[in-house]
Parts: structure tokens; C-alpha cells; sequence
């Protein structure tokens, strides 16, 4: 049975500061979970744990009810991709290129067969190609396939960089900020991306968003986990989140005493 991520009273600390504690969480298969909090709440090492770079001290994590011990280097073959704060794109490549990089781990030449040219590393190459171009057409960016990233606006660039990141086919993808610099328009067209990502017809994946948008977490989640001081203080639905006490205190509250400054 599907139970998609499932985080179990996790703790980490760093020498005398405890970054996360007694955390629980879950992701279940097609929705899209959201993770707020004040500036220094644990998100980001809420993630790093989530992606095998910060090992908690306390608690478990697991994957349809199985442990789950990530490794960076495993986490495509696990079913697990993550997008960058930025957009962390490889300036050399084209855009087909960097996109066709996410898929990588799915080739099934090794790397003698590549480095020849066998006909093997050809098929590869050709249906990774079509699987790109299929995504970024999806996205509404594949007249940019062979533009350089450099050279494209940063909205544009975002999208690649999601493009890259559903081009592993994961069962979950993890958004570090995506709205980062985006505008207002962007950011309502990021909304219906990331809210269809769970109903796709093909490869639909469940979504572990940490943004500070609100208006985009409020729009695209159907559960929000609120953290603050590396604890939870409040789980539920956008309503229930908008409406509760604690959550005004700790977060919206202070960032409308921060628009009002």
C-alpha cells in the first residue's frame, strides 16, 4: 500500500542548537504538502534531512511504511527529485540538455557504450531527447530547447529547472522556494504548474513545497505544516492554517508588522 514520506519525531541539533525537534510529518501520494515558518524555523534542514545531507539525531523516516535512510547520490532511484533555491542549471548545456541530464540515471548504455558511440548509447540518447522535449513542451518552454540558460529570462529559467527535475520521473519532488524572484504573473503561472503535478495522466508525483509565498502555499497545497523554532505548531488544511492563532503569532503575523514597516 501507498503511503508516499512519512517523517517520524524527528530531531537534529547542531552542537547547542536544536534545529529540529519531535518533528512528524507526511506526504501522502498525489497531494502537495506545504512547509512554512518564520525565517531560522528548520525548513531547510527539514529538507536536507528529507535528502541525505543532515542525518537526524531522534526519529525515522520511511516510504510506504518501509525505512527510509536517504543518500544524496540515491535519491533519483528512490523516486525522489529536488528543485534548487535558484535555479542551479548547467550554463554550458542547452536547455534540452539540462533537462535531459534529470533523466540520466534512466539510461541504459553504460558509459563504454556512450563513449563509443555504440548503437545501444544512440537509443538512449534519442528517447531521453523525446522525453525532454515532451516535458518542456508541457511546461510551455520548448521553443527555448536549444537556447542556453543564460540567455533566457529567470522565470523561464525556473521552469527548466522544474523541468529538469520531473524529467527522473519521481514519486515525489521536494520545491526549495520556487517562487524566489518571481513575479506576481509568474507566480499564478507556477501555481497551476505545481497544482497539476499530482494529476497528470502521466508520471503524476505528490509535491514537499517550502515557500515563503503565501499567496502561492495558500493556492496550490492541501495540507500545510507550520514550523517555528523547529517545531511544529500547526497542521491542516489552507483554512484551517489561515485562521489559526499560533500561525498568525509566529508567521503571517510578522511578515504583515514587516509590510506595514
Amino acid at each position: 500500500m501507498e503511503r508516499g514520506l512519512e517523517l517520524h519525531h524527528i530531531g537534529v541539533r547542531f552542537g547547542g542548537l536544536t534545529a529540529l525537534d519531535d518533528v512528524s510529518l507526511q506526504v501522502p501520494p498525489n497531494q502537495v504538502v506545504g512547509v512554512i515558518g518564520p525565517n531560522g524555523a528548520g525548513k531547510t534542514t527539514l529538507f536536507n534531512v528529507i535528502c541525505g545531507f543532515v542525518a537526524p539525531q531522534t526519529g525515522a523516516l520511511t516510504l510506504d511504511g518501509r525505512p527510509l535512510r536517504p543518500r544524496p547520490h540515491q535519491l533519483t532511484r528512490l523516486g525522489i527529485a529536488r528543485t534548487l533555491q535558484g535555479t542551479g542549471l548547467f550554463a554550458g548545456l542547452t536547455v534540452l540538455e539540462n533537462v535531459m541530464t534529470g533523466a540520466a540515471h534512466t539510461a541504459h548504455a553504460g558509459f563504454v557504450s556512450a563513449l563509443l558511440g555504440l548503437p545501444a548509447s544512440d537509443r538512449d540518447e534519442r528517447r531521453l531527447r523525446r522525453q525532454a522535449l515532451d516535458i518542456l513542451d508541457d511546461l510551455g518552454i520548448a521553443d527555448h530547447a536549444e537556447a542556453a540558460p543564460t540567455t533566457l529570462p529567470f522565470a523561464v529559467r525556473q521552469r527548466v529547472a522544474l523541468a529538469r527535475a520531473l524529467a527522473a520521473r519521481p514519486r515525489l519532488l521536494l520545491l526549495d522556494e520556487p517562487a524566489g524572484g518571481l513575479g506576481g504573473d509568474d507566480i499564478a503561472g507556477l501555481a497551476e504548474l505545481v497544482r497539476q503535478l499530482p494529476r497528470r495522466d502521466t508520471d503524476p508525483c505528490a509535491v514537499l513545497l517550502v515557500e515563503h509565498h503565501m499567496d502561492l502555499v495558500m493556492a496550490v497545497c492541501d495540507d500545510i505544516v507550520v514550523l517555528d523554532f523547529g517545531r511544529v505548531i500547526a497542521t491542516g488544511a489552507p483554512d484551517t492554517i489561515r485562521d489559526d492563532p499560533a500561525v498568525t503569532d509566529a508567521y503571517l503575523g510578522a511578515a504583515v508588522d514587516s509590510d506595514v514597516a
